[in-house]
């Protein structure tokens, strides 16, 4: 994900806030809420979409195959009613709910299922998940301009055949992420590039209205194949509010999520304030938030000067400067994710031994740089910390504070962003599986223009192991397969291509109108919030 998705909403409570730990009452129907963004959203095409605020958006506009049970990481069936998995592992065979539609009120067939897999996979598209396909038969004839995944076949009307090339373990998850939502062809084709402000899914909501810079509304899809959802009849998302400008409207109960979090300056103040107390939903995620060395350009395509950069940096002191909320990292995945290493011991804080290395890589003198960030609080001051440490071996870093969506783009071509610092866009896995941290943003696969692998690190060895390990389906090669993982990625935090800063938490509070199970607003998958499961208590 990131990158996607950093930092939970806070709630609206001008009013006595009260939060229950579940849902307390049958869910009701109707009402609207309000979510608030600094920034305008980037776009809502699911093949091109790859940011923590699109995302849970995208998937309450679209529909994939297969989707998560509410608040967990539990595949369950979406549009796919059923499927089937041949003996040898190599084909699945789906098999589609009846009668799907469309906002545009025609009904989803298999040959949408392969449009849409078709259409993300080609280099036209410029998908940045179109590396999560890599093991389809005929991917490779399709990132070369082919057109179509050869092994995706049209059955009938509700059933689709997709053949893989070798085996994969995560097939199934790659079936239930954005990029394999599927979209009608037609739409694609009437509004071309910018499908992704005009988007047509099968999703619980339609896209009613974006007044660029201003809102977008959601409404309730009355078509829904599943029944009873959503419960909401709307959802305005108000973009434009500065973190703190939402936390006011919010203690004025006019918004019910600010979508950019708690600001951090009033972040204890909130969490410690009585009122709160049951307020806070706190959830653990899959996430790490690192500084990413461009190793395509100067100086950065030196080893020894990424080592360095990565012994400068005071991880300790970035943590304190968001209240805690975090870990320290070392590595690039998180503690939680199968995988991680907790006895690696990474580049350790050493300043002075950072200059030695400039100095022997010839940098004495040190050098001039580029370092990207979002432009939202923190951001902006964990940049100005991390330009004071890479100043005290030398390196002379200016910050190049943008939107988002900017930000994204810089990273996404070859010769534009030295560094980038990830927060606010940081990675959250997009499935609870190590290979997820790898292909989108270490891996080679990731390395195209308006790709996530910002690094632009691309090790073809690493990548053949990498291929090996998801080839292991068996669930009694699990253990070996977590094992051959956990050396790819200390073996890639060898090579330096990141700086790993810190694993964070996720905090949400909901408004006292708002209601459902704590976990759809932690939602692991779902990030930050489950919109199609929340609801209004008694109606209001």
């Amino acid at each position: 994900m990131d990158n996607k998705k950093i930092l939970g909403g806070l709630a609206a409570a001008a009013m006595a806030v009260s939060v229950a730990t579940s849902s307390s009452a049958e869910p009701t129907n109707g009402g609207s809420m309000i979510v608030t963004y600094k920034d305008d959203v980037s776009t809502l095409d699911p093949a091109i979409g790859y940011d923590w605020q699109n995302w849970s958006m995208i998937k309450s506009l679209f529909d994939s195959l297969l989707d998560y049970k509410p608040g967990t990481t539990v595949l369950t069936n979406d549009l796919a009613e059923s499927y089937s998995i041949s003996e040898d592992g190599l084909t699945y065979t789906f098999v589609l709910r009846e009668g799907v539609k469309f906002h545009n009120g025609r009904v989803m067939t298999a040959a949408d299922v392969k449009y849409s897999l078709d259409r993300v996979t080609n280099p036209k598209t410029q998908s940045p998940g179109a590396g999560f396909f890599a093991s389809v038969k005929g991917f490779d004839e399709a990132s070369g301009g082919s057109g179509e995944l050869s092994g995706v076949t049209v059955v009938d009307d509700r059933t689709v055949a997709i053949e893989l090339s070798r085996p994969d373990a995560t097939f199934l998850h790659v079936m239930a992420i954005n990029f394999s939502s599927v979209v009608p062809q037609e739409a694609v084709e009437q509004w071309g590039e910018d499908f992704g402000k005009h988007p047509v899914g099968t999703g619980a909501f339609s896209l009613a209205e974006w007044s660029l810079g201003q809102r977008l509304v959601f409404a309730k899809n009355p078509d829904y194949y599943q029944a009873g959802l959503p419960h909401l009849d709307e959802i305005v998302f108000e973009v434009g509010q500065e973190p703190v400008v939402a936390l006011l409207r919010l203690q004025n109960g006019e918004v019910d999520v600010a979508g950019d979090g708690i600001p951090p300056a009033k972040f204890l103040e909130v969490k410690n304030d009585p009122e709160y107390a049951n307020a806070i939903v706190e959830g653990s995620q899959l996430h790490t938030g690192y500084i990413s060395l461009n190793v395509k350009m100067k100086p950065f395509d030196n080893l020894a000067v990424r080592k360095a950069v990565n012994m400068a940096i005071n991880k300790d002191r970035i943590v304190r400067m968001i209240n805690g909320r975090a870990v320290p990292a070392n590595q690039p995945l998180p503690p939680l994710m199968p995988g991680y290493d907790p006895d690696y011991k990474g580049f350790a804080f050493d300043p002075e031994a950072a200059k030695k290395m400039l100095a022997e890589a010839g940098y004495g003198e040190g050098f001039e740089t580029e370092l990207y960030v979002a432009n939202t609080d923190p951001q902006p001051r964990i940049a100005q910390a991390i330009q004071q440490d890479l100043a005290a071996i030398g390196i002379k870093a200016e910050i190049k504070s943008l939107a988002q969506a900017n930000v994204i783009a810089a990273g996404g071509e070859e010769d534009q962003a030295p560094m980038i610092w990830s927060g606010g866009m940081a990675w959250i896995a997009d499935f609870p599986d190590p290979s997820n941290f790898y292909g989108p943003i270490l891996g080679c696969g990731g390395a195209v223009p308006g790709g996530w692998n910002w690094s632009w690190y691309c090790n073809e060895e690493i990548d053949a192991r990498a291929v090996k390990a998801d080839a292991m389906t068996n669930p009694a090669d699990a253990a070996e397969r977590e094992a051959m993982w956990r050396k790819i990625f200390t073996d890639i935090q060898d090579e330096a291509p990141w700086v790993p800063i810190f694993n964070e938490q996720r905090f949400t509070i909901r408004s006292d109108r708002l209601d459902g199970p704590d976990g759809i607003f932690v939602d692991p998958v779902h990030i930050p919030v489950h919109y199609d499961t929340v609801y209004l208590k008694g109606g209001q």
